[in-house]
């Protein structure tokens, strides 16, 4: 009578470890004496103690941090760059039959990835087009850990660290790029100046009275300033009169 209740127990401990419980988000690959079976879950399964066994996956977004990577671009500079790198499992049959340790398998391979993609690029384009370079890295280790069954659904680089040296020839480039902006400004701003003169003096030149005008403008700008500047107009016709009189000839005395 014992034994008989001693192996209603085990029995009942048997069956009751035979049935599992998966959340939402995971997965049981099933194997049966070793073979692949099937994929179950989620909700309550059962497994088949001895005759079966269940490795559990997630299909959680996985946020991997990569280790910084001493890179040298195309251009021949030293730069240590890290990246977070954004994966889920899609297929959990390949994820545990296909690749021993798929984690470990996808941080190896960004880190690789990482130092190639990087190494063909130049620091500017590194610096100024990181989406791009974002996208092209995350197409690439997606294209090799398909077969894994794992989806990388973002790279993102998050610190490029420059050298001192480079930092301050960038901080050079800079300030000479801000001065030779500043001087071009200018430039196009006495261009601009000179252009507005001439068109000014064209007016005047067709339209005389004009030029009274501007002197008169000239004369109520000095009488607001209180200052005991003295002025005296001078018709520029009579300088011209004087300009155009004719002159003494020293040869010929009697001509006026």
């Amino acid at each position: 009578m014992n034994g008989f209740i001693v192996g209603l127990i085990i029995l009942l401990v048997i069956l009751f470890s035979a049935f599992k419980v998966l959340r939402e988000y995971e997965r049981g690959v099933i194997f049966l004496l070793g073979k692949f079976y099937k994929v179950k879950g989620p909700g309550l399964i059962l497994v088949i103690p001895v005759l079966q066994q269940m490795v559990k996956i997630s299909l959680r977004t996985v946020v991997m941090d990569v280790p910084p990577q001493d890179i040298i671009t195309r251009d021949n500079v030293t730069v240590r760059v890290n990246a977070v790198v954004y994966f889920r499992v899609i297929d959990p049959q390949r994820a545990v039959i296909d690749v021993e340790d798929y984690l470990y398998a996808t941080q190896q391979l960004s880190q690789t990835t990482l130092r190639s993609v990087l190494g063909k690029s130049q620091l500017d384009d590194l610096l100024a087009h990181r989406e791009k370079i974002n996208d092209h890295l995350q197409q690439v280790i997606d294209q090799q850990t398909e077969p894994w069954g794992v989806k990388v659904a973002n790279v993102e680089l998050k610190n490029v660290d420059l050298p001192t040296e480079m930092q301050r020839a960038l901080a050079k480039q800079a300030e000479a790029e801000r001065e030779r902006r500043a001087k071009v400004i200018h430039a196009e701003g006495e261009y601009e100046a000179s252009k507005r003169i001439s068109d000014a003096a064209d007016i005047i030149h067709a339209h005389p009275p004009a030029l009274q005008l501007r002197f008169l403008q000239t004369m109520l700008d000095l009488s607001v300033d209180k200052t005991s500047t003295v002025f005296f107009p001078f018709p520029l016709e009579m300088l011209k009169s004087l300009a155009g009189a004719p002159k003494s000839d020293d040869n010929n005395p009697g001509t006026a």
